[in-house]
């Protein structure tokens, strides 16, 4: 069955698709609020941010096997594609 996480690690080990948020990008962040907490600001004083950066990740061996065949376009905007 065609599947779609928000991890990549689970199209690594065989799912068809993975959309989600960036994980290097979203610790990079944390790092920047620990920083501003450290250095005195009040986290009631933070803005709430929400992610920006998402990668997309096509498993082509797994579309081959399921008989998909995954649009030219969609694969353009992939930031990962598995063969």
């Amino acid at each position: 069955m065609p599947t779609l996480f928000g991890a990549a690690a689970h199209v690594v080990a065989g799912d068809l698709l993975a959309y989600g948020t960036n994980v290097p990008e979203l610790a990079r962040r944390t790092g920047d609020y620990v920083d501003k907490i450290l250095k005195g600001t009040k986290p009631a004083d933070l803005p709430v941010e929400q992610p920006t950066k998402f990668d997309l990740v096509i498993n082509l061996k797994t579309a081959k096997a399921l008989g998909l065949t995954i649009p030219p376009s969609l694969l353009t905007r992939a930031d990962e594609v598995i063969q």
